[in-house]
C-alpha cells in the first residue's frame, strides 16, 4: 500500500497536524462477522477521516480524543493492519487485528431460574463458548455484574425486572440462545440462625437453618459451594449437610423469591494433641496439666478416660490448660473435641495412688540429723520428696514400693511429722522425735569395788530414751527411773578410773569418771 509522504512541519504547527500513529488496539481479535467494538490507542487522531481494518473501513468510529478512537469492526478474515487516516496522513501499519472464526455461545441452564423483581439474585449459567463473554442479558437488561468462571460457566447477578425474560450471553462469536428466567413477587428468604455454627473442614456436619420463606428453597450454599444435601422441613426450617470447606463462609438459601442474607459458618481443622505435661497426678484429681498440639482453638470438651476435665482454658491454638478430674489408679486416654473433630492420646495420663506411711525406724534421732531412718508404707515408688516437718531431706533412696531409707536433716527438739510426696499426693504423717544429747552431772557413788555388783545412780538430763550405759567399753544393766535419773549395775573391772557414758537416740554424753577400788589387804 502506498502511503502519502509525511508533510513537513514547523515548530509553529500544532500537534493536531502530525501524522497519526497507532500504538495498540483492544481487543486484538474478533469474529469474522465483524461488529466488535475495538479501542484504538495512539497519537494524532484529531480530525480522523477513516479507520481501516486492512483495506476495509470500520463500520463506524468515534474520535474520543487525540489519543483514542472507538471503532466497530467490519466483516473480515485473517490478520489485518489497523490504520487511522487524518488530513495529515495515514498511520503506521505495525498494529494488527485478527479475525477469528468462533462458534457462538450456547446456553443450557440458568440456576436458579427465578428471583425477585428487585433483582440481586446470584445465578449460575451453564453452557459452552463463554470465553470472552462481553455481556449477559436478562431480556434487554444487562446483568448487574457477571464473572466468567470457565468456558462452560458464568456467575451473574440478576438486574431488576418483571415477568418472564430470556437470559442470553454475548461473546465475539455472537449471542446465545435464550433460557427463561422468571421474576416473581414471592418474598425473599431470610435466615435468622444456624446450629451448629461450625464444623470440620471435611464437611459432613448436619446443621439446622431457621428463618422465613424457606419452603420453596432451590439451593443452600456454604459460601459458593452447594450443601451436600438439604431437606426443607417447613417454611421456617431447613436441615442441610455442610460440604467440605475452610475458614468462615456465609450460608445462604435461594428460593424463587431470591437469595437470603448470609449466616456465618466456620470450618475448623481437626485438632492434633501431641503432649500432656505433667503426665501423672493423684487419683483425687484437682491438679492442672498443660495440653499441647495444633488446631486446638474452639475446644468444646476434654476428657480423661471417660470423665470430662473439671475445667479447661484455651491459651492459644497450640496450648490448653485443664484441671484433671478424679480417677482410678492407672493410665487413661486424653481426648480433645473441637468443631473440627476429635484427637486422642492413648494412655497418656497416669493416675497415681497417694502414698501411705506405716512406720519410721528409728523413731527418734539427734538434733544434728545425719542419721539414717527407714520409712515403711505403700505406694512409695515415684517419691519426689521426704519432709521432716517443713524441712526436706537432702538424701533419700526408694528401696521398693513399700520402703524408703532417708538421711534425717537437722531439727529442733521434739516430735515432727514425717511425710512423703509423689505424683499421687502427700502421705499421712508419721511421728519422728528430735532428741537433745544426754548429760550426766553426777554419779552416786562415784567409786566401788573391782568385783562390781554395786548400783550407781546417774543424775543428768535427757536420759529417758537411754539405750546403753557403758563402763569404759563394757555395757551394763540399767533402769531408767526418769528423764533425770538412771540406776546402773557396776560391772567388775580392774582397779582405777573408768569413764561412764550414756547413749540415747539423741547422742552420747561426755564420759563421767567412776573409780574401782581394790579390796584392802590383810
Amino acid at each position: 500500500m502506498n502511503r502519502p509522504a509525511y508533510p513537513a512541519t514547523t515548530s509553529a504547527e500544532p500537534l493536531a497536524t502530525s501524522v497519526p500513529m497507532v500504538s495498540s488496539v483492544s481487543p486484538i481479535s474478533g469474529t469474522t462477522a465483524g461488529g466488535t467494538n475495538v479501542t484504538v490507542t495512539g497519537t494524532g487522531f484529531t480530525g480522523a477521516t477513516t479507520v481501516r481494518f486492512g483495506d476495509t473501513p470500520a463500520t463506524s468510529f468515534t474520535v474520543n480524543s487525540d489519543t483514542q478512537i472507538t471503532a466497530t469492526t467490519p466483516l473480515g478474515s485473517g490478520t489485518v493492519q489497523v490504520t487511522v487516516t487524518t488530513p495529515s496522513g495515514t498511520s503506521n501499519e505495525f498494529v494488527t487485528y485478527t479475525y477469528v472464526t468462533t462458534s457462538g455461545p450456547a446456553l443450557t441452564s440458568v440456576v436458579p431460574s427465578s428471583g425477585p423483581t428487585a433483582g440481586g439474585t446470584t445465578v449460575t449459567l451453564t453452557g459452552t463458548g463463554f470465553t470472552g463473554a462481553t455481556a449477559v442479558r436478562f431480556g434487554a437488561t444487562p446483568a448487574t455484574s457477571f464473572t466468567v468462571n470457565s468456558d462452560t460457566q458464568i456467575t451473574a447477578t440478576a438486574p431488576a425486572g418483571t415477568g418472564a425474560v430470556q437470559v442470553t450471553v454475548v461473546t465475539a462469536g455472537g449471542t446465545s440462545n435464550g433460557v427463561p428466567f422468571t421474576y416473581t413477587t414471592t418474598s425473599a428468604p431470610a435466615l435468622t440462625s444456624i446450629a451448629p455454627s461450625s464444623g470440620p473442614a471435611a464437611g459432613g456436619t448436619t446443621v439446622a437453618l431457621t428463618g422465613t420463606s424457606l419452603a420453596t428453597a432451590s439451593s443452600v450454599r456454604f459460601g459458593a459451594t452447594p450443601a451436600t444435601s438439604f431437606t426443607v422441613v417447613s417454611g421456617t426450617h431447613i436441615v442441610a449437610v455442610a460440604p467440605a470447606g475452610t475458614g468462615t463462609v456465609q450460608v445462604t438459601v435461594t428460593t424463587p423469591g431470591g437469595t437470603s442474607n448470609g449466616i456465618s459458618y466456620s470450618y475448623f481443622a481437626a485438632p492434633a494433641l501431641s503432649g500432656v505435661s505433667p503426665n501423672e497426678g493423684p487419683t483425687a484429681g484437682g491438679n492442672t496439666v498443660t495440653l499441647s498440639g495444633a488446631d486446638l482453638t474452639g475446644a468444646t470438651a476434654i476428657t480423661f478416660g471417660a470423665t470430662p476435665a473439671t475445667s479447661f482454658t484455651i491459651l492459644s491454638p497450640t496450648v490448653i490448660t485443664a484441671v484433671v478430674p478424679a480417677g482410678t489408679a492407672g493410665p487413661v486416654d486424653v481426648t480433645m473435641t473441637t468443631p473440627g473433630g476429635t484427637s486422642t492420646l492413648s494412655s497418656s495420663y497416669f493416675y497415681v495412688n497417694a502414698p501411705i506411711l506405716i512406720s519410721v525406724a528409728p523413731g527418734a534421732g539427734p538434733l544434728s540429723g545425719g542419721n539414717t531412718v527407714t520409712l515403711t508404707g505403700n505406694h512409695l515408688i515415684g517419691t519426689t520428696a521426704v519432709h521432716f516437718a517443713t524441712t526436706a531431706a537432702a538424701t533419700f533412696t526408694v528401696v521398693s514400693d513399700g520402703q524408703i531409707t532417708v538421711v534425717a536433716p537437722a531439727g529442733v527438739a521434739g516430735p515432727v511429722a514425717v511425710t512423703v510426696s509423689t505424683a499421687g499426693g502427700t502421705s499421712n504423717p508419721v511421728s519422728y522425735t528430735y532428741l537433745a544429747a544426754p548429760t550426766v552431772t553426777a554419779l552416786s557413788p562415784n567409786q566401788g569395788p573391782t568385783s562390781g555388783g554395786n548400783t550407781v545412780t546417774l543424775t543428768g538430763t535427757n536420759l529417758a530414751q537411754t539405750t546403753t550405759v557403758l563402763f569404759g567399753t563394757t555395757p551394763t544393766g540399767f533402769t531408767v527411773v526418769s528423764d533425770n535419773h538412771i540406776v546402773a549395775d557396776a560391772p567388775p573391772g580392774p582397779a582405777g578410773p573408768v569413764g561412764i557414758t550414756v547413749i540415747t537416740p539423741g547422742g552420747t554424753n561426755a564420759a563421767n569418771t567412776y573409780t574401782r577400788v581394790p579390796a584392802p589387804g590383810i
